[in-house]
């Protein structure tokens, strides 16, 4: 499976060091191997998604193993999900690329699969590609998949925006859907820092035109973090514009005892009439 021109939805072809179409768009492979599929009249702002600081932060976080719940969680749903045949799969606002690489290299033990990896963030993507090559990396926009129709074995999307459409769409017949999201008790303790009104994340049922949704789990567990673990964490989220000096202060010297919760929901695209 190729690449699908984000100009004019022509198949890409790999040549040398670009991706070509039939109309003779060109997008250059970087020197970490990543794509550029976000046209300049794509894009919202001039450097969109997260910015280097908060991919450091990030990184540094989900390597201290956190978060290792969660990737294993939804490795095991897809590698008990996906069919031996199916051959690609889409992870949607991949960051940094460490539940990306860990999809791969789940999946390709049994399965002859391309994994991909899409962030409108370029940063995201330069640092995922130079570190991961299990899985191929491009720059573009969720709400513009540069992929064909009925051409995704699977899709994940771990809190990432999304066009629904793009999902019915992109998406074969019978392949699935699988989304991470906060449940109420998420952060709860870190929001707590922040904020002097606590208020629990809102329960949204979330449904897909042309999707059922087939499965829903959550899955909860404490962390314990350091000072440091703290503030990485804080960088990762969107609390970090409201965080004032002396919370931060307060995460830095204590550390903090914290609640994760996600609900996990796997949807599956329904045939084609």
């Amino acid at each position: 499976m190729a690449y699908q021109c984000p100009l004019c939805h022509l198949p890409l072809q790999p040549y040398a060091q670009q991706w070509r179409c039939e109309q003779n768009h060109q997008f250059d492979r970087a020197k970490e191997g990543y794509v550029n599929l976000l046209p300049v009249q794509h894009k919202r702002s001039k450097q969109p998604g997260d910015s280097p600081e908060m991919m450091q932060a990030r990184r540094d976080f989900l390597d201290a193993g956190h978060y290792r719940p969660l990737q294993q969680q939804v490795c095991a749903m897809l590698e008990a999900e996906l069919p031996p045949d199916a051959q690609a799969l889409l992870d949607i606002g991949c960051g940094e690329g460490y539940y990306t690489a860990a999809i791969a290299d789940q999946l390709k033990q049994s399965r002859a699969m391309t994994v991909y990896g899409l962030d409108v963030a370029k940063v995201a993507v330069r640092y995922a590609a130079k570190r991961y090559r299990q899985a191929s990396f491009c720059v573009a926009s969720s709400h513009r998949l540069p992929f064909e129709d009925n051409s995704l074995d699977a899709v994940v999307r771990i809190y990432a925006p999304c066009n629904a459409q793009e999902l019915a769409r992109t998406v074969k017949p019978g392949g699935v859907v699988l989304t991470v999201a906060p449940g109420p008790r998420h952060l709860y303790q870190l929001k707590a820092a922040v904020y002097d009104d606590v208020q629990l994340h809102p329960e949204q049922d979330e449904q897909f035109p042309g999707f059922t949704r087939v499965r829903q789990q959550t899955l909860a567990y404490p962390m314990t973090l350091t000072g440091a673990a703290a503030l990485q964490l804080l960088q990762m989220t969107p609390f970090a514009w409201r965080a004032g000096d002396e919370a931060r202060r307060q995460l830095g010297e204590n550390g903090l005892a914290c609640e994760t919760d996600f609900v996990i929901r796997l949807h599956q695209r329904q045939p084609a009439v």
